[in-house]
């Protein structure tokens, strides 16, 4: 993992970088070698911001606290991190023991030979749509290493899309009429 430190109005100590490093190593088991770990801290006042976001494989884990002690803010701050790790990888083990992801994606592997208009449709999936949050489907549209991922929203009922934007957020399309 590649750890990146950021200082903003205060000045980091060697003795804080290594125990972020010492910190951060019980999760270089859980991402690859080219993970990427930004270190944000930010002195206010009285208060110090330790923030956290490891970016790997499309996956994003950010988490952040205020204490008073810097080294404080650095304990919940992987603790968070921990719990939103753990949280995801119980849905993880969830959907694969279960078997959702084989049943996820049936190709029909039909190529249609005619052109229609000047566009070629030279595959068709069909794909089970489930009600789920938005946040699910973007786990599951990391899973499957996508680029976007059709869904029915579980709080609206209606068939969304979530993509993924080049400056690496996400965005929803969601239908709508001009009535």
């Amino acid at each position: 993992m590649k750890i990146t430190y950021t200082a903003r109005k205060v000045n980091l100590r060697d003795n804080f970088k290594e125990r972020v490093e010492k910190k951060l190593t019980k999760f270089k088991k859980l991402f690859s070698d080219s993970a990427a770990v930004n270190v944000v801290v930010t002195l206010e006042k009285n208060r110090q911001t330790v923030e956290i976001t490891i970016r790997d494989k499309g996956m994003v884990f950010r988490a952040e606290s205020t204490m008073p002690e810097m080294n404080d803010a650095l304990d919940r701050t992987v603790d968070i991190l921990m719990r939103q790790i753990r949280k995801n990888k119980t849905k993880l083990e969830k959907r694969i023991k279960s078997g959702s992801l084989d049943d996820f994606v049936q190709d029909t592997h039909e190529i249609t030979e005619e052109p229609i208009d000047e566009y070629q449709v030279i595959r068709k999936k069909q794909i089970l749509v489930k009600p789920i949050s938005v946040d699910e489907a973007i786990l599951e549209m990391n899973m499957v290493n996508h680029d976007f991922f059709m869904f029915i929203n579980a709080e609206t009922d209606e068939v969304n899309v979530v993509y993924k934007r080049t400056d690496g957020n996400y965005g929803v399309l969601e239908p709508t009429s001009d009535e």
